[in-house]
């Protein structure tokens, strides 16, 4: 019987680790990849509200200027910044967040896209990665290979 329990144990332990989402790090040296200009999103009641840098990587920058399709493994970084109010004008605050999308076709739940998001520091934050990213970009950009930001976003 003990046995048995312990090879229960065993086998759920097993499809828990397969299930779990796997250990993500964003991207060493993204800072230099090509850089969207500054967006602003002043509505507070916007999920998006803040400033907002987008990167995307050189693998995935032609397929981004022709709108998709876009190859495994692309990646776009997304740093979200709070907003200050200097003279009237939003400016940059401190950095709240970072997010990374990376193509990854076995990502099924979420159109084949890995969504992890980062503290300020780089450290995982445990977003849902279905309801605090996949909803959005299901509703908003399903058209659009999922991504929301659009090259003219960095002209």
């Amino acid at each position: 019987m003990k046995r048995l329990a312990g090879a229960a144990v065993a086998v759920l332990l097993a499809a828990t680790a397969a299930t779990a989402a796997p250990s993500v790090a964003l991207p060493k040296g993204y800072e230099k990849w090509e850089k969207s200009k500054e967006k602003v999103i002043t509505d507070k009641s916007s999920l998006f509200y803040g400033i907002h840098h987008i990167y995307v990587d050189k693998k995935t920058l032609p397929a981004y200027q022709a709108g998709g399709p876009y190859p495994e493994g692309s990646r776009f970084v997304v740093e979200q910044y709070t907003i200050k109010d200097q003279g009237g004008k939003p400016t940059k605050g401190k950095k709240g967040m970072v997010v990374l999308m990376k193509k990854d076709a076995k990502q099924t739940a979420t159109g084949g896209w890995l969504f992890a998001g980062f503290t300020a520091e780089g450290k995982p934050s445990g977003v849902d990665p279905v309801k605090n990213c996949f909803e959005c970009h299901q509703k908003d950009a399903k058209d659009r290979h999922f991504v929301i930001s659009r090259y003219t976003d960095f002209k």
